[in-house]
């Protein structure tokens, strides 16, 4: 008998494997992941408890009356559901409230598709050609970060009204998309960085010009940077406060982040309407994430596996 016979035989017979000493029991796969999975599901609700808390609190005020908000005793829930508060604060004397959110789509739409026009061609082409100076403007792009709207709102101010665009829609487009644009640059340079030269080299063999090759090879493949980036800058449009505050006089030019403040008094506050106001501005927001998740989470996550 060979001694691949006797392996056979002495694997076949009903006697067990003797245990090696000192080795463990291997545990199943059930009993190794169901702790964990059970451990990830009430740290993540709880996580979860934790960001949504603050939005639950917000959406009961904004359903409760201004004494029911400002009682000695309040309760989270409220006693009476006014929905007529979303209705009234729209014709409030405080701001013109329909004016305000006219004004934030048509600032945050503009700004992003400056941004877009402008930084997809400059990231393209420092991505793709080696040039003097290239990484010196490079670094002059993500020095721009470094600059808030809040820390230039008096030059921006003079400089705009010289310009004879002061509390301008205009003004408020070309602030925003020049602080944002230095973050779209960076982050579709790096997606266009990481596609091999030779797939642009390829379709120029094939008679594709530059502009063929970045609308109809080039984009499809970076379209994750793209959607971070209009993501990224959308939001941030739509969120800013400093140079809108100084830079808008006109209460119907003004955007919400601007318009919420208007119903913060000296001596009385309509929370009810801070509230209301609050959840009408996350909402697109909110949606807009909601629709795009699955590119944004690619966006932000690609390179990091292989």
């Amino acid at each position: 008998m060979t001694v691949t016979e006797t392996a056979l035989v002495t694997t076949a017979g009903s006697s067990p494997a003797p245990r090696i000493p000192g080795r463990k029991r291997r545990y199943t796969e059930d009993q190794v992941t169901l702790p964990r999975v059970i451990l990830r599901t009430v740290a993540g609700f709880l996580v979860l408890a934790i960001f949504v808390l603050p939005y639950l609190i917000m959406f009961f005020g904004s359903v409760k009356t201004k004494p029911q908000i400002r009682s000695v005793d309040p309760t989270y829930l409220p006693t009476e559901w006014h929905w007529e508060n979303y209705i009234t604060m729209w014709s409030t004397p405080e701001t013109p409230l329909p004016y305000n959110l006219i004004s934030t789509i048509i600032i945050a739409v503009f700004a992003t598709l400056l941004v877009l026009l402008v930084a997809l061609p400059a990231a393209y082409y420092t991505a793709r050609f080696k040039f003097p100076g290239r990484m010196v403007f490079l670094f002059l792009v993500i020095i721009t970060q470094m600059l808030q709207p809040a820390v230039l709102t008096s030059g921006l101010f003079r400089q705009f009204t010289t310009l004879g665009l002061g509390d301008t829609w205009a003004a408020m487009i070309f602030i925003n998309a020049a602080f944002n644009l230095s973050f779209a640059v960076w982050i579709m340079h790096s997606f266009f960085a990481g596609i091999p030269k030779e797939v642009d080299e390829a379709a120029q063999i094939d008679g594709a010009g530059r502009f063929t090759v970045l609308f109809k090879i080039n984009l499809p493949l970076v379209w994750p940077g793209i959607v971070t980036a209009i993501v990224f800058t959308f939001v941030a449009c739509w969120n800013e406060f400093a140079a809108s505050l100084v830079i808008l006089s006109t209460d119907k030019n003004q955007p919400l982040s601007v318009a919420l403040t208007k119903f913060v008094g000296q001596y009385e506050t309509s929370w009810q309407y801070v509230f209301g106001v609050s959840i009408v501005a996350i909402l697109p927001v909110v949606i807009l994430f909601m629709l795009i998740e699955k590119r944004l989470v690619g966006g932000l996550t690609a390179g990091s596996v292989k």
